[in-house]
């Protein structure tokens, strides 16, 4: 008896383990989805900031790839460069503001994408 309660109970550990593994590899596709419709122009398909409009910007765009400088940024900045822009965080007015045209999960979504760009694993302070 005490056995399959423990097998039930891993059981339904392991199905709540893949359910949440399923759940983060869509955010992550949804987000690689929405970068590449919104933000592959300027930063490029694969984040390196070599997108096609990259060249006739006054700053190159930001390298996503790079992982010492992902670091430094945290999921906040991020969402906020997202959603406000660049000159709302101090940074180059070529950034646009997408707070207008995608929601907050949507921003969320994409800043999780990013994440996946540089393997950094995130950093949620600062």
């Amino acid at each position: 008896m005490a056995t399959k309660l423990l097998l039930s109970a891993f059981a339904c550990v392991l199905l709540v383990f893949l359910r949440i593994q399923t759940h983060a590899a869509e955010g992550k596709s949804e987000g690689r989805k929405i970068y590449l419709t919104y933000c592959s122009g300027c930063h490029g398909e694969s984040g390196k900031g070599d997108g096609p409009a990259a060249k006739s910007l006054p700053v190159k765009p930001a390298n996503h790839t790079d992982v010492a400088v992902m670091n430094q940024l945290s999921d906040k900045f991020l969402f906020d460069i997202i959603s406000k822009g660049g000159s709302a965080v101090g940074k180059s007015a070529a950034m646009p503001a997408w707070g207008s045209q995608l929601k907050e999960k949507q921003i969320r979504e994409v800043v999780a994408y990013l994440r996946t760009l540089s393997s950094s694993g995130g950093h949620s302070g600062k």
